[in-house]
């Protein structure tokens, strides 16, 4: 059994490896892996979940009986913990959440001391010790002390506000969704002292609410409710994160989506025009969309595909920086969802805010009269992304899925791509369908419909449920099987 997925270890709370038991273990494992000859330590953090206390007591609790000293910064963004590892020179941070998934699930990843996530080779030690009979570690004699690091916040703060001219969003009302989430204590602090006048919504977490109807992945599938919003606040747009505020999405003045896609697209002639743009290159996975292609290419940039996953986006970002880079240069990769990472010295994760921020420095210096006007280069073809619930059912391995994909194209010649991939931190099964104009998004759907079906069969879920997201629109598609 393998526990880290490309996002850290997922799952209910409740079940296995999500309880106390599994953390306590988790914690004296990490410990032992990750402990240095001096002293060590570690920076935690969380999101807003009920459940997020109660597993951070339990590892706090492994992690200081192993003689690791735990600096606890409270509910915070994941890319705030990132940042803080290095600047307050601790061995290794953890933030403790599941992003964008429901309240009922939870999560942990680890960083290392540069605040990038672990290698594999790193996490499979610490799995090895986990499954470890014989691994039944006493406390140590010396424990490691417990700090009450919720200042620490401010220093990540003032740097988000620090890369930008004072006040420079002056003039803007922007309605910020929160998710009930991480960016609750954050953002619409963070937007006010940059000059906004920021309508925060969705600001109000209750342990049980987070992504509750609202955020990134909400806003998503039902970008004509936030469109309301922003005419009811008279606002020049809006922007969602997810539960731990490494996502961001922005919805124009006329309800229209904005994600991962555009601001790769936007930002990418931001940074080079300013000749800061990493390599003249943007790095995002296969995912995305052939409309962000023909934009990159056609100012005569590069463009990088890896797997889906975030580490994957910054593993080729620290490719291309290498070490000969000069200072100054960001290199920019991500995902359609809306993970953005602008990686340079000091900055190495997707950071929601840090992007939203760059997104609306370069708008603001475009001159542009909307952001609908600012957004319409990045002209987006025909795509869906469909999820459909595998549960813990038989999987086809992976050359059968590859197979799969090579006669869907074959059969299909309207299809100008497919990705066809079990997801790495849910129990779902991805279809991303892709055509040029002569095949709509419902086109789309129906294909996706059929996949499903095959998929969830082999799952022995027949009945299971579909989702189908329109990636060029926004917005939830039905289909009837």
């Amino acid at each position: 059994m393998k526990l880290f997925g490309t996002d850290g270890i997922r799952g209910i709370v409740g079940e296995w490896p999500l309880i106390p038991e599994f953390f306590l273990k988790l914690g004296q494992a990490a410990g032992q892996v990750l402990r240095t000859e001096n002293n060590t330590t570690f920076v935690i953090g969380r999101d807003t979940r009920q459940s997020g206390i109660m597993l951070q007591n339990a590892l706090t609790a492994g992690l200081l009986s192993s003689n690791i000293s735990v600096v606890d910064i409270g509910v915070i963004p994941t890319s705030a913990v990132s940042w803080l590892v290095p600047h307050i020179k601790a061995e290794a941070g953890i933030i403790i959440s599941a992003s964008h998934n429901p309240v009922h699930e939870n999560g942990i990843k680890f960083f290392g001391k540069s605040g990038q996530k672990l290698a594999e080779t790193v996490e499979a030690n610490i799995e090895q010790l986990l499954f470890d009979t014989n691994f039944q570690p006493k406390p140590e004699k010396n424990l490691g002390r417990y700090v009450d690091g919720q200042a620490f916040s401010e220093l990540y703060n003032q740097d988000l506000l620090n890369e930008h001219s004072f006040a420079f969003l002056s003039g803007l009302t922007i309605v910020v969704d929160c998710a009930h989430g991480a960016a609750s204590y954050v953002a619409p602090a963070i937007f006010q002292r940059a000059g906004a006048n920021v309508i925060a919504v969705n600001a109000s977490p209750t342990g049980m609410n987070i992504n509750f109807d609202a955020g990134s992945e909400y806003v998503r599938r039902s970008p004509e409710k936030f469109r309301e919003l922003i005419g009811q606040y008279q606002a020049n747009f809006g922007l969602a994160f997810d539960g731990d505020a490494d996502r961001v999405i922005f919805v124009d003045e006329e309800g229209i989506l904005i994600d991962g896609d555009h601001m790769l697209g936007f930002l990418s002639r931001y940074l080079s025009e300013r000749d800061r743009l990493l390599e003249r290159s943007i790095v995002t996975t296969s995912m995305r969309n052939e409309g962000l292609k023909r934009f990159v290419e056609a100012a005569n940039l590069t463009i990088h595909e890896t797997p889906v996953g975030d580490k994957y986006v910054v593993d080729k970002l620290m490719q291309l920086r290498g070490d000969n880079s000069r200072a100054g240069k960001i290199g920019l990769g991500g995902e359609q969802a809306g993970h953005i990472i602008l990686l340079d010295e000091e900055h190495v994760t997707g950071d929601g805010i840090r992007t939203a921020l760059f997104v609306l420095d370069a708008y603001k210096e475009s001159g542009s009269r909307t952001l609908a006007e600012f957004a319409a280069g990045v002209q987006k073809l025909p795509q869906i992304i469909a999820s459909a619930y595998v549960g813990n059912g038989k999987r086809l391995d992976k050359q059968e899925v590859a197979t799969m994909e090579t006669d869907l194209l074959k059969s299909r010649p309207e299809l100008l791509r497919a990705n066809l991939r079990y997801s790495g931190t849910e129990p779902l099964f991805r279809i991303m369908l892709e055509s040029e104009k002569s095949c709509t998004e419902h086109d789309l759907a129906i294909i996706a419909v059929q996949i499903a079906q095959k998929i969830q069969k082999v799952a022995n879920q027949p009945d299971g449920s579909l989702d189908i997201l329109n990636c060029t629109k926004g917005g939830l598609l039905k289909v009837k099987p």
